[in-house]
């Protein structure tokens, strides 16, 4: 990639700690964000900066193993992940210190199971979003074929 890129978001306060989330990019798309409910004045059932930073993380985990799968001529028939992040304050500051990506895969066959490892290592490598953070993030992959499974950590 010769040029950057930009994206624009814009954030516009409701009441209390509610706010809307948009872009001029992604018209009719906005996002009702709050401080989570572990905190003062949080609110429960609204998306919060930590649930965005862990979306952000999975989404940008998942394209970049398609991607990478693709390159590597691997059919992928079922990509899921379930994604936990850990807040917590350490030295009294609040970050998240960890976030652990559980992708489930479904291949047609077992004919690809070998290159797995690899493909899967070498996209938390190339993930640009967990590359731009100081969490520590975490892959434990399970990988389903026909007659094979198997559980794979990077």
């Amino acid at each position: 990639m010769e040029q950057a890129h930009y994206y624009t978001i814009n954030l516009a306060w409701e009441q209390d700690r509610i706010g809307w989330l948009s872009s001029p990019e992604l018209p009719h798309k906005d996002l009702q964000v709050a401080t989570p409910p572990q905190f003062p004045k949080g609110v429960a059932g609204i998306w919060s900066p930590e649930h965005l930073l862990v979306a952000s993380v999975s989404s940008c985990y998942m394209a970049t193993f398609m991607a990478i799968a693709e390159a590597s001529k691997v059919p992928v028939v079922q990509f899921s992940i379930e994604a936990v992040g850990k807040l917590e304050q350490t030295d009294g500051v609040m970050w998240v210190s960890e976030i652990e990506l559980v992708p489930m895969i479904v291949l047609p066959n077992d004919d690809n199971l070998p290159k797995m490892e690899r493909i899967l290592a070498k996209s938390k490598e190339k993930c640009f979003v967990s590359n731009s953070l100081k969490t520590n993030v975490i892959v434990r992959a399970t990988v389903q074929a026909q007659a094979a499974t198997g559980v794979v950590t990077v």
